[in-house]
């Protein structure tokens, strides 16, 4: 196997994950992080023990604080952070990074893609860097304080694409070597529009805020907290959610075909799904309001859709009510410091405008990228 250069950026649960599984396969891996209370037990170990469907200890060639230190050179730069840190990791990154350099976002939830390349533009990053987001996180991981990270299962088939989508097959070449599970999607409104964490998180809470403030969350999130009600709603997010999909002629599988694919759930309705997923025994609801089935998938995935329902014309009233509430609850004004148009560099932009950028990119930008194929990007290693 061809061995590349990885940062990966962000060492929680995902990002533990995501660095182990590669240096256990061979590659030189930097993993970043901000705070160094999260590195601490890998500097004191000398690495990361994984368990569990990946097992091993994995040897980062640098664990660090530093992130110049961690994407310098690296050939692809695997993000593994909060949806809602991507704009101000992708200020940071702007003087850092390199032409032919790969980011990818993990996930990217939606529009994740469009605003990190938005604030590289305008923050000065030289054209040539390539991103891309994948649909979903690769791993269902647990990291422990005392440097173990549990791997509990791998997803088989994960859709990525790049922005703009004649990109995703670089993407792929680099990510496949080690990843095999990644394919491409259309574009990055497909794996943005696919966004499963935007009907089950957000709404469900939000509709049980009094349950999970009386109880602390001592209820099962999805068998106790979808009620016949709280499910007819959900399925009205849905609908708007594939709507918005429909309208860019994206594929966007409804909530409750996902559940018969993903788990075999089969329903009449998205609650007798629901019920009949034993999957979802036992998880129990979050213990508190200040959790990122809010804080995140609000801006970074209902935001979004909303914004790009707008464009094209597509209510989206479930929704913004969603947004409403969230924002009230949480004192902040979600559609304001969320992915608005404006922050996904699609302001002013009609339908087809929005499909020719998501597919082909500027054609001034990509000129340039298309001029710098090698020399810059044969630089790098790996």
């Amino acid at each position: 196997m061809h061995k590349s250069v990885y940062a990966v950026i962000g060492a929680g649960s995902g990002g533990q994950a995501m660095a182990g599984c590669l240096a256990l396969q061979g590659h030189e891996v930097r993993l970043f992080n901000r705070s160094p209370l999260r590195l601490a037990p890998l500097w004191r170990r000398g690495g990361i023990t994984l368990t569990g469907s990946v097992a091993g200890f994995a040897r980062p060639s640098l664990v660090t604080t530093d992130l110049e230190a961690a994407v310098s050179g690296a050939r692809v730069l695997m993000v593994v952070v909060p949806a809602t840190a991507h704009r101000e990791l992708a200020e940071m990154l702007a003087p850092l990074v390199q032409p032919g350099q790969i980011i990818v976002l993990n996930p990217g939830r939606t529009g994740g893609a469009l605003e990190v390349r938005h604030a590289l533009t305008e923050d000065g990053a030289p054209r040539g860097v390539i991103v891309a987001e994948a649909q979903t996180l690769l791993f269902a991981s647990r990291a422990e304080a005392d440097g173990t990270c549990r791997v509990f299962s791998v997803k088989r088939f994960v859709p990525l694409a790049a922005l703009p989508a004649d990109d995703t097959p670089r993407v792929l070449a680099a990510l496949n070597p080690a990843f095999p599970q990644f394919y491409a999607a259309s574009c990055v409104l497909e794996t943005g529009l696919d966004n499963m964490g935007a009907v089950f998180h957000p709404g469900v809470t939000l509709l049980n805020a009094a349950h999970i403030e009386a109880t602390g969350g001592e209820f099962d999130y999805y068998l106790e907290g979808i009620t016949p009600t709280v499910a007819r709603i959900i399925e009205q997010i849905d609908s708007e959610r594939v709507d918005v999909a429909r309208a860019y002629g994206v594929r966007a599988r409804s909530a409750l075909d996902w559940l018969g694919e993903a788990y075999g759930a089969e329903g009449a309705t998205l609650r007798e799904a629901v019920l009949n997923n034993p999957g979802y025994a036992g998880i129990r609801a979050p213990a508190h309001l200040n959790h990122r089935y809010i804080w995140e998938d609000v801006p970074a995935s209902l935001v979004p859709i909303s914004a790009l329902g707008r464009i094209a014309g597509i209510g989206t009233p479930t929704i913004n009510a969603m947004i409403a509430l969230a924002s009230a609850m949480h004192d902040t004004d979600y559609r304001r410091e969320g992915r608005n148009a404006a922050r996904m560099g699609i302001a002013g932009r009609s339908p087809s405008e929005v499909l020719d950028l998501v597919r082909e990119g500027d054609t001034e930008v990509d000129e340039a990228i298309f001029a710098v194929t090698s020399p810059a990007a044969g630089d790098l290693p790996g």
